[in-house]
């Protein structure tokens, strides 16, 4: 049986066996960089992918990346094919994962035309803030609609939050949980539907901080990240926050949290700092300048060198597992 640690409110605290054998052929809706990798970790472990976007342009590239994915994964991957009719995707599949933009009322009208299309697939979307209960508000069963927040790159990040929505059906957040398994991920059961999750709750919550440190002139970008890097970082890997308040002791975490709490950012709107970056058209590394510049292949080299980190990280824990 899965289990979850005790916590306030409604969600059972048990979960029932799942069965991934149900899923056999998945539609991934939105061809974009997580959908097309998305497809080729479902491809990898034998299932059929239809892989559908809007935009055509994007169909070609988006096939080969998922195809070769699917092959550099497993050893008898499943086919991949793209269309860009929504109605031929999802005839006849047993998941539906929606890989969309992050805009609610996009998502909720796709959900709509979803459910009609695939009246009795499970409906999973890949948003990484917006509630799943939201989300599949318009449609006439939620019971079978839940949350799969992926990390990206999807294929090398081994966390999938599985978010139940308030009428997601246990049974369903099980199977899908037995299918990331499956699939060789490490699913973990999101019990309320809040926006964020857990994740993107607590990443945001230090990025509030980390841009109120530059907006307040405590320090410059370069340090702030420095700092992070080099310090939490470099201990967040192994020990979780929850894990090192215990480790120092509940009563100097106490202490700490009397003397800082009170100096932390609040605010409850995106920083201004953010509006006038954006409004300077200095929106981050696809615009070549944000906090900081990023001259032409930066942003190239910066994803080749995260997912290089990502993949020696988790090699190094596999070895250490070995050993013990």
């Amino acid at each position: 049986m899965l289990t979850s640690p005790p916590g306030p409110d409604a969600a059972p605290a048990t979960l029932p066996a799942g069965d991934h054998s149900r899923f056999r052929s998945v539609a991934v809706v939105g061809a974009g960089l997580m959908g097309r990798r998305l497809a080729g970790v479902f491809a990898s472990r034998g299932l059929r992918v239809a892989l559908t976007d809007w935009d055509v342009s994007v169909l070609p590239e988006a096939s080969r990346i998922a195809v070769e994915l699917s092959h550099a994964l497993g050893d008898a991957p499943g086919p991949v094919r793209t269309t860009t009719s929504l109605e031929d995707a999802l005839d006849g599949v047993d998941l539906v994962t929606e890989a969309a933009v992050e805009d609610l009322s996009l998502k909720r009208e796709l959900f709509a035309r979803m459910a009609r299309l695939a009246p009795d697939a499970v409906l999973a979307s890949n948003s990484s803030v917006l509630p799943i209960t939201m989300v599949a508000a318009d449609i006439d069963d939620p019971s079978r609609a839940v949350g799969t927040h992926w990390w990206n790159p999807p294929d090398l990040i081994p966390i999938v939050e599985v978010v139940q929505g308030e009428r997601t059906s246990l049974a369903v957040v099980a199977d899908v949980m037995a299918l990331l398994d499956h699939l060789g991920k490490r699913p973990v059961w999101v019990r309320r539907d809040v926006p964020g999750f857990v994740g993107n709750r607590l990443q945001h919550a230090l990025w509030r901080e980390a841009i109120a440190l530059v907006a307040e002139g405590v320090a410059d970008a370069e340090t702030v990240d420095l700092v992070v890097r080099d310090t939490i970082g470099l201990r967040l890997g192994q020990m979780g926050p929850l894990t090192n308040a215990d480790y120092v002791g509940l009563d100097l975490t106490r202490a700490i949290h009397e003397a800082v709490f009170p100096a932390l950012d609040r605010s409850t709107e995106p920083s201004p700092v953010l509006d006038s970056l954006i409004r300077a058209g200095r929106s981050g590394a696809k615009s070549g300048q944000g906090l900081f510049a990023w001259p032409p292949g930066a942003r190239e080299a910066a994803g080749a060198a995260l997912a290089s980190h990502i993949t020696s990280e988790l090699a190094a824990r596999r070895g250490e597992s070995g050993k013990q």
